[in-house]
């Protein structure tokens, strides 16, 4: 019953900000992963940022690595990505994805549950 909701995307101008939010549901384990991957038209889906709990890690793409930053609150369950310095190539469906146990990995097959995308658009 995992659900994942996601809101915020919307367009931006190059060098200005957004952020992104992802409501979790039904996340009962007490480790676990929840990641931002993106696709762009014609592109593979890549991953963007992943937080997990327990243990407490953060993990960024060298693409958006000082630009991007993922947080969380963890009475809610809700994951955000706080876009600074948008690039029009940050342009993307941007996906939530959660899995369970905090292994690390950017491998989008290794998400269980996924929320409907919601679009970026970065002007220049």
């Amino acid at each position: 019953q995992v659900q994942l909701v996601e809101s915020g995307g919307g367009l931006v101008q190059a060098g200005g900000s957004l952020r992104l939010s992802c409501a979790a549901s039904g996340l009962t384990f007490s480790s676990f992963a929840m990641a931002w991957f993106r696709q762009a038209p014609g592109k593979e889906r890549e991953f963007v940022a992943a937080t997990t709990w327990s243990p407490t890690r953060t993990y960024y793409a060298d693409s958006v690595k000082g630009r991007f930053t993922i947080s969380r609150d963890n009475a809610k369950i809700t994951v955000y990505l706080q876009m600074n310095s948008a690039k029009p190539e940050d342009t993307a469906v941007y996906y939530c994805a959660a899995k369970m146990w905090a292994t690390t990995t950017r491998d989008a097959n290794e998400y269980d549950y996924w929320g409907q995308g919601t679009q970026v658009t970065v002007s220049s």
